[in-house]
This record gives C-alpha cells, structure tokens and sequence, in this order.
C-alpha cells in the first residue's frame, strides 16, 4: 500500500533536524516503485521525500545516493542544470526514506524532442557537460571505470545472452557481431557518464532544461551511452543535439553516433532478456516483434551499416522511431 503524504512529510522530519514542514502534496505516480512527496518548510524551501517500494527501487537510491555525494559543489557548479542535493535520511522498516531539494520542473518526453525547439542543443550541451567533467571524481568515489576493450567485451556479452535465446533474428546477430568486430567503432576516449539516461532523467520548464534526475549508474564509460535515447526523436532533432554536442566537446570521436545506434538497437535484446528472465511471455513476444520489424527496415533500401566503413549517414528515421516505443514500455 503506498504511503499517504503526510506518512511521509512525518518521515521527513525525522530524517532532517529542526524540519519545519508547513504545507505537503502527493508527488509522482502512485503505481511506481517509489512513494514520494512534496513539501514547503517554513523558511519557503520546496523539498522531495522518497521512499522505494521494491528492492529493485531501494538498489537504485541507494547507487544514486552514492553518485549524488560524490557530485560535490565544484563539480555541480560545471553543470549547467541542477541536480538533486540530499538533506537527509532516516529508516522506515527494511528501507529508508530519503530527503532531495526539490527541482521544478516537468520529466521529459522525446516527442518534445523537436527541430524547431531549442531542447536538442540544450540537451546536447547539457549532454556534452557531464562528458566534459573531471573523470577522477568518480573514480576517486570508487565508481566503476570502463575502458573501451570493456565496453565492447560488455556489449558483446549482452549479444551472446540475446543469442542464446535463439530468438534473436539472424540478421541482427550479424550487424551486431559486425559491429562489435569493428575495432574503428571501439575507439574512444572514456569520459563521466551518466549511465541511465533516458528522455524522462531531464526536467525541463518552458523549454529550459533545469534538472538531471537518476544517477544511480555514474561511472566513467561509453559516452555513446548517455546518447543513444535521443536517437528516439526526429531526425533533424537528432541533428541538431549531436551537432551542439560535438560543437561543445570539440570531439573527434567520429564513431560516436554509429555507436549510440548500436546501443539503442541493443534496447530490443536487453527487453527480450528482461522478458526471458521475468518469464513475461508478453514481453518476450513485444520483444520479437519488434526485432523482426528493425530487421525488415533494415534490409529496407534505406537501412544503413553501423560499421565505421559505411558512409551513409545516419539518418535511422524508421528505427529510431522503432526503438522508441521501447522507452514508452520501460516507462
């Protein structure tokens, strides 16, 4: 049963000395892993009181309230967005309940995601910023560290688990492993890296970007990674985010979007893999279902390689449209 808002308003004095709660409202979805809610103090400030309702949700806070301490001023003051700042905790059962600053603004959709807005180049530059922060923050907070050779080992793992399914069409075995192959595609610098985003992680307010939520997967990495969710909006918005990216970071990483392709298209293995597990016929069969119809835009006219040979662009209309209905079912 999810907990009312003033359970959690109670909670949250308990969790931050001298808390003088003046006004509290419901926040969030009530059928989420997480019950959370909104409170005025005294003194005018807006606050987030959280706590999970799942082991999944209590994995998550935890991991992010690591990243959010290792975040110190000097490295937020880098950033131009906020991120969420903890004020305190205290015990509620087998979990805790966790007390944010609160951030205006609304989650993010990617069908704002629009060429003629200026969301992509905010959120390319914002993008560009995490990437452009000092990695020894992170790995001196004892974070995890990939190198290149790591994260083609990781991918081709998750490819090897799809495979052994035996439900993952031929075709998109042999991309992905042409793919994975390529030692061009694997060259890059790591960089800091959110891990997790996703169009839902950005709060936005009249178009402003003012907030990244969730980063519970801070680690020093792929910075394809943090892109790929954006290849799930229209193409000349896509255009636009990873020109002000690449504008921002002067980067020469110049397989970086095939990349962002790969990992976006590994979407459908990782939600057949969540089906397999889960034992969710539903999903496996979504899963399916939506391989079969990357590989028949694939082998369209207008399909194009990821191999860091191919001179096409990327300009993936049909399957980045595909592959974000897979960011509608996560959610």
């Amino acid at each position: 049963m999810a907990r009312s808002h003033l359970t959690l308003a109670a909670l949250a004095t308990a969790a931050v000395a001298e808390l003088d709660v003046r006004t509290t409202s419901p926040h969030g979805s009530a059928s989420g892993d997480v019950d959370s809610a909104l409170l005025t103090t005294g003194a005018g400030d807006e606050l987030i009181v959280r706590v999970p309702r799942s082991q999944r949700a209590e994995a998550q806070q935890s991991a992010d309230l690591v990243a959010l301490r290792a975040l110190s001023a000097g490295v937020r003051g880098r950033l131009p967005f906020a991120v969420p700042s903890y004020r305190g905790q205290a015990p509620v059962g087998r979990t805790r309940g966790i007390v944010y600053d609160f951030i205006a603004g609304t989650h993010l959709r990617t069908a704002q995601v629009t060429g003629g807005s200026g969301l992509p180049t905010a959120l390319g530059r914002g993008v560009a910023a995490i990437h452009a922060l000092p990695t020894s923050f992170v790995t001196d907070a004892g974070l995890t560290s990939h190198t290149p050779f790591e994260a083609m080992r990781s991918t081709a793992s998750l490819v090897d688990r799809a495979a052994s399914t035996r439900l993952l069409p031929a075709a998109l075995l042999e991309r992905w492993e042409a793919a994975i192959q390529d030692h061009v595609l694997w060259q890059f610098q790591p960089t800091v890296v959110n891990g997790s985003l996703e169009a839902a992680s950005f709060l936005v307010v009249d178009g402003a970007l003012t907030g990244v939520l969730g980063w519970q997967d801070l680690q020093v990495g792929d910075p394809a990674r943090d892109l790929a969710w954006l290849l799930g909006a229209g193409p000349e918005a896509v255009d636009a985010a990873f020109a002000a990216y690449n504008e921002a970071r002067g980067t020469s990483d110049h397989q970086l979007r095939r990349r962002a392709t790969l990992y976006r298209e590994l979407d459908t293995a990782k939600w057949l893999l969540h089906g397999t597990a889960t034992k969710n016929t539903a999903v496996v069969d979504d899963a399916v279902g939506m391989m079969a119809a990357l590989v028949d835009r694939l082998q369209s006219p207008d399909g194009v390689s990821i191999s860091s040979d191919s001179t096409a662009a990327l300009d993936l209309d049909g399957v980045e449209e595909l592959l974000s209905t897979t960011e509608r079912r996560h959610g």
